[in-house]
């Protein structure tokens, strides 16, 4: 995998990479006072008080890549080949702040920041809405703004929200709004609320490497099995890193799901107009986020359709040009590959 990585499209397509994030100074000052005034949870201890703290290599140059949407960024864009970057405030957003006012004002903030960069640059940026689901109607106004005002493309919210999660009805609002705007809601990760933690963090798996998929995993199918898709048929969800492995479990996830409602064994669970897989095919988007391999994005792209499959690198988390040589040396048709590269991106967020 030696081949030289440009922009361009000089193999045939533009490199579209779905799940990138950024951070602002206010956002990572407040995960800071939290972790030390003891208001943080167990997760946010772990990983922010990591990333923002550790003087490791890795974590000072995440941190000083995620402050910047300038030079740096672009550079790094150019020198492994990636054309375009969807751009998202880095997890947990501003989920798990205890002062609600103070997290909308973070969020709209980091909203016009991200909107000043993808003017400055506009056709290397893309942006996403950021919200405080704390305020579900505060965030249904704040997503109309993000796509009739800044011009960004999509929303992303980053699982539960202080232990609650989407499919509770007080969240409707947020709904409506991506129905309203036609807007795709990227769920990405969060580290496990604290009744779930268990014994990860002392097992070293509560992040990235185990943690955010259980969590992520888990919020996605408390939505699709409690009808989302039902109630908004034209609603678009995206999941990075293999769709948190939904591909994979999706046989039996449907299998088991079915004898769950035909038992009667669990009151929340009501027949739903059609099959998981059904909804994988029509309403699930995946992305392979931080999951460059092969295997995977095969499976996905046969479980969930060539269509539904693309491409993100999560930088600055992983920034390994190798990685993108892999994915441009995929054993997959060429029109297979324009797909995942460039044109699922340009259809799914409208470019």
């Amino acid at each position: 995998m030696t081949h030289e990585l440009k922009t361009g499209g000089d193999r045939g397509y533009l490199r579209i990479a779905t799940e990138e994030a950024f951070a602002t100074r206010e956002q990572v000052d407040v995960f800071l006072r939290m972790v030390h005034d003891g208001t943080a949870d167990k997760g946010m201890v772990s990983l922010w008080g990591f990333y923002a703290q550790s003087p490791s290599e890795r974590t000072t140059q995440i941190m000083d890549r995620l402050l910047d949407l300038g030079d740096q960024r672009i550079r790094h864009m150019d020198e492994t080949g990636i054309d375009k970057a969807i751009l998202a405030m880095t997890s947990p957003g501003v989920q798990p702040m205890l002062d609600t006012e103070e997290a909308k004002g973070i969020a709209s903030r980091a909203n016009d920041y991200l909107a000043d960069a993808c003017q400055a640059h506009p056709d290397r940026y893309i942006g996403m809405t950021a919200v405080a689901p704390q305020d579900p109607q505060w965030s249904a106004q704040e997503i109309r703004r993000g796509a009739e005002e800044l011009g960004f493309k999509g929303v992303q919210i980053n699982s539960h929200t202080q232990g609650h999660y989407l499919d509770e009805p007080q969240f409707d609002p947020i709904f409506r709004a991506l129905a309203d705007t036609g807007q795709p809601l990227y769920i990405h990760p969060a580290t496990l609320p604290d009744e779930m933690m268990g014994g990860m963090i002392d097992a070293g798996l509560d992040g990235a490497v185990f943690g955010f998929a259980v969590e992520t995993s888990y919020h996605l199918l408390r939505l699709v099995t409690t009808g989302i898709f039902d109630r908004y048929p034209d609603l678009q969800i995206m999941a990075g890193h293999g769709c948190e492995a939904l591909p994979y479990w999706l046989y039996r996830t449907d299998f088991m799901h079915k004898a769950g409602i035909r038992s009667g064994r669990y009151e929340r669970l009501k027949p739903l107009k059609h099959d998981l897989f059904h909804y994988m095919r029509n309403n699930f988007l995946g992305t392979c986020s931080g999951l460059p391999f092969e295997p995977a994005i095969k499976l996905m792209i046969e479980v969930m359709g060539e269509d539904r499959v693309m491409y993100a690198m999560d930088y600055p988390y992983e920034y390994v040009a190798d990685e993108v040589r892999a994915m441009d040396n995929l054993d997959i048709t060429d029109a297979q590959k324009k797909k995942f590269f460039q044109t699922n991106a340009e259809r799914w967020f409208k470019l």
